[in-house]
């Protein structure tokens, strides 16, 4: 799972049993070593994506983490670019590799459920930071984004479809959730990190009650299941503008409209 460069059990292990900030502060240095990094196809199938529904002014990378993230909105956005987590070793990592060209970056250090900006990014996307949010915290998170966000701006971000039941991905992730439910539940302080919590139709109902349109697109990059259904999408959440709504779309080709950290 891991390179020769990432981390040793032993660094894992003192992570695992840290809090969720102080743990990324230690894996920065070899987190893009790890399996918990978004894979560059995911990352290239998204701003392909992103590029076909663009061009955007002001992006934001939610919970940036090394900044994977920064490289796709550099691709698609204009005028300048921010990348916010609020583990300042990621940052550091980040901010040794802000890309070459391309608009500005900034890195900001800051919680995700307490965002502080003003209403000014058309393009929201995050990369693999959802499991660090309890069910009951997509309220408030959705919340912040779509108030960060400029009327029509957008709120990006991929989902995978799970694994099937039964499936060695399936009792694996069940696996995971389970350790860290043990492990939260007799050490403090806890980490909170669940793969199985983030459920689609959660998403969706959270993001339609935070006052975005929810359109769903899939990226063709990953192919489709034997059921037909698209093994990964991007689900895009809409702010309104103030001159009406567009309708919501499935599995629509972007060029008609448009994990990891």
């Amino acid at each position: 799972m891991f390179s020769p460069e990432g981390p040793s059990l032993r660094e894992l292990a003192v992570q695992a049993l840290s809090s969720v900030e102080r743990g990324y502060d230690l894996l920065a240095p070899k987190f893009d070593h790890t399996p918990f990094r978004t894979p560059d196809s995911v990352l290239d199938a998204v701003g392909s994506a992103l590029e076909r529904m663009g061009p955007f002014d002001a992006g934001l990378d939610l919970c940036c983490g090394t900044g994977a993230g920064v490289g796709v909105l550099a691709r698609v956005c204009r005028e300048s670019v921010t990348g916010v987590d609020f583990s300042t070793g990621m940052l550091q990592v980040a901010g040794e590799r802000t890309p070459p060209v391309g608009p500005p970056v900034t890195w900001v250090r800051a919680d995700a459920r307490a965002l502080p900006f003003e209403p000014a990014f058309d393009l929201v996307v995050s990369f693999g930071a959802f499991g660090h949010f309890l069910p009951r915290e997509l309220p408030g998170l959705f919340a912040q984004v779509h108030s960060v966000l400029r009327p029509g701006g957008r709120f990006a971000f991929p989902v995978l479809a799970p694994p099937r039941p039964g499936s060695l991905g399936y009792w694996m992730l069940l696996g995971f959730d389970a350790v860290m439910r043990v492990r939260n539940a007799v050490w403090r302080p806890p980490f909170v990190m669940y793969y199985r919590a983030f459920r689609f139709g959660d998403v969706r109902r959270e993001l339609a009650r935070a006052g975005f349109e929810v359109e769903l697109y899939a990226l063709p990059e990953f192919g489709r299941r034997r059921d037909g259904s698209p093994r990964a999408r991007l689900v895009v959440g809409r702010r309104p503008d103030r001159t009406g709504t567009e309708s919501a779309a499935d599995d629509v080709p972007a060029g008609a409209h448009q994990g990891n950290r």
